[in-house]
């Protein structure tokens, strides 16, 4: 069983910054989803195990950078210029993933991200 624990959420004014950490205790490809109310649960970014490979969903892209630090067992989400639609809680996954967008079998418990406009 892998371990998922998110952290690093909270509020920020919009234009901020914050960055999410997520430490899990497999070898896993990662990725970062979020649920808004009353809106289901997106895809955010998600990085391999080697960190070869990167994917970003287009509304994120070039705002938020995800990586990895595997002597850690972490990955972070570095978000920048937060809009408040970037409000949401985060959820952190882990698994074997063919396209980093699915098929994640471990889920943390969330963090709460909220952006004051």
């Amino acid at each position: 069983q892998v371990q998922v624990v998110e952290s690093g959420g909270g509020l920020v004014q919009a234009g901020g910054s914050l960055r999410l950490s997520c430490a899990a205790s497999g070898h896993d490809d990662m990725g970062w989803f979020r649920q808004a109310p009353g809106k289901e649960r997106a895809f955010v970014a998600a990085i391999s195990w080697s960190g070869g490979r990167i994917s970003y969903a287009p509304s994120v892209k070039g705002r938020f950078t995800i990586s990895r630090d595997n002597a850690k067992n972490t990955v972070y989400l570095q978000m920048n210029s937060l809009k408040s639609e970037d409000t949401a809680v985060y959820y952190c996954a882990a698994g074997t993933s063919r396209n980093l967008i699915s098929g994640y079998d471990y889920w943390g418990q969330g963090t709460q991200v909220t952006v004051s406009s």
